[in-house]
């Protein structure tokens, strides 16, 4: 006779089914409702805001929920201008949603709160007989980061591969303030060993400063020596309206080529041993670009300026120097197809300068070593040209140059069957470049600095003197979120007499790709 309620673990079956599984559509049903919850209550909360955003209120305070790491005084210098006994005039309601919100986006800026940062608004009891009728209490609740982060992982980016170890402190004195202590081993750079130790100012999330030291070997095979180097640098960065970004800094370092080959060349010879470089530096900076790594519309500006070794800098090199850079992208339309069609155009250009000063206060200008000159050539800018193939040349090794100007223009569309949302392109380019050594001064009469001068504008001329280097090619392109890849096949078109072309399939990583 069979048992009418079947056996127990048939039984004990059923009921962890039914515990441990949900109808799909119930599933979807009560997502749907909670989605259309949250909505009406969105929309109420605005509806509620807009039609009381001309009602009197009077900030009474600011309380700040769960920063239990967090000075007072660092956050007392955001809120308290906001406070209404710090104001002349009243706040309206959607006005002091206006600053308290500004407030709140400040704290994002700082990377020590969780995404998102709650705000509540509330009346003060009635029962006190210091409030008024306008007086709302602010409370704004947030979540500290871990205040110690240590990672470990791989960097790629402008043709070189690295592993590092990284140590992270957040928050370390309550003010904002962050320590990052870093090891890398890379392909060219053998070892990098790095401190820094950055700060808001007057809890401005905008200002910081930044203190830091750094000790690195890296391999320079194009020119058959190895460079060490040792120093440190302090920073003030600051943002301006507009988006601009601007940083003002002190370097010193000691620098040693060292480790040549055997087939070194009498001019990296010339350079080897010891230099000090001190000097200060200003960069700016503009990024308009929907995609820093694939845009497909804005614009990049960059100026970077150094005066090293002139007048009270000391160190035993001296030399102006200026580098700029700018890349503009613009969508290309395509008739019949409504909507962005995936298709984008870019073009980009970089120059640079390097002016020979005195050391000190003296007046006969120092000339450029091989370690502060510039290189040009690789995948990462003129693509179809080896790494520091272009360029002044002695034997094998290029030795840099003190002037250069290079452009590039690339035609980026989608792939088939894979849509202008992914991250992929095929890409078809054109670019080139010169890098000129500053030629030898006349014997002309003029004091020195004529000489320089003269010099300087000559080189300068020669740049436009006949074609650039030139390749052009096409190829795939990947932008993954920490680095653009790009597979090319590339084809030089001019090549000037001791410049190191490249002919077939280049493999290129980067972060900043001209």
């Amino acid at each position: 006779m069979a048992d009418p309620l079947g056996s127990g673990d048939e039984i004990f079956e059923k009921l962890r089914g039914g515990i441990g599984s949900v109808d799909p559509k119930v599933q979807e049903e009560k997502n749907r409702a909670a989605n259309e919850r949250e909505q009406k209550a969105r929309r109420r909360f605005e509806e509620l805001i807009e039609s009381n955003s001309t009602l009197p209120v009077t900030i009474s305070s600011i309380r700040i929920l769960n920063a239990t790491h967090t000075r007072n005084g660092f956050l007392q210098r955001i809120f308290d201008p906001v406070l209404s006994a710090n104001r002349d005039l009243p706040y309206t309601l959607a006005e002091a949603l206006r600053e308290i919100s500004g407030g709140a986006n400040q704290l994002h800026k700082f990377d020590i709160y969780h995404q998102p940062i709650s705000l509540f608004i509330d009346q003060p009891s009635k029962t006190d007989p210091s409030t008024t009728p306008t007086d709302i209490d602010v409370y704004i609740s947030v979540r500290e980061k871990s205040r110690i982060l240590l990672k470990t992982g791989t960097n790629v980016g402008n043709a070189e591969g690295e592993a590092y170890v990284n140590a992270l402190g957040r928050n370390i004195f309550g003010g904002a303030e962050t320590l990052n202590l870093n090891a890398a081993f890379g392909t060219r750079t053998r070892s990098a060993y790095q401190a820094s130790f950055e700060t808001p100012i007057l809890s401005d999330p905008d200002f910081r400063w930044e203190i830091g030291g750094l000790a690195s070997s890296t391999q320079k095979a194009w020119s058959s020596h190895e460079e060490v180097l040792k120093g440190g640098w302090t920073k003030l960065r600051w943002a301006v309206p507009g988006g601009g970004r601007h940083e003002l800094g002190y370097n010193g370092a000691w620098r040693q080529i060292t480790g040549l080959a055997s087939t070194a060349s009498p001019t990296v010879r010339g350079d080897a041993g010891d230099s000090v470089k001190s000097s200060i530096m200003h960069t700016w900076t503009k990024d308009r670009r929907d995609n820093p790594l694939l845009p497909s519309s804005g614009y990049f500006n960059k100026t970077t300026l150094e005066l090293a070794g002139w007048g009270p800098l000391k160190g035993d090199v001296a030399f102006g120097k200026a580098e700029v850079e700018a890349q503009g992208a613009v969508p290309v339309p395509i008739p019949r197809i409504k909507g962005e069609s995936g298709v984008s155009f870019t073009t980009g250009l970089r120059a640079g300068l390097l002016y020979p000063l005195p050391l000190g206060f003296g007046s006969d200008a120092k000339h450029s070593r091989i370690n502060d000159r510039f290189q040009l050539g690789g995948p990462t800018d003129v693509r179809g040209f080896r790494l520091s193939g272009l360029g002044p040349r002695d034997g094998s090794d290029s030795v840099g140059g003190d002037v250069y100007a290079a452009g590039s223009a690339n035609l980026l569309l989608p792939l088939p069957r894979v849509g202008i949302d992914r991250p992929f392109r095929f890409q078809a380019f054109v670019n080139g470049g010169r890098l000129l050594a500053m030629k030898k001064p006349g014997k002309g009469s003029g004091t020195d600095s004529e000489k320089v001068r003269q010099t300087v504008s000559s080189t300068i001329a020669e740049l436009g003197n006949g074609l650039p280097s030139m390749a052009a090619g096409f190829g795939l392109v990947y932008a993954h979120p920490v680095a653009r890849f790009e597979l090319n096949f590339s084809l030089p078109l001019v090549l000037r007499k001791g410049e190191d072309g490249r002919k077939g399939l280049q493999f290129g990583i980067g972060i900043n790709m001209l």
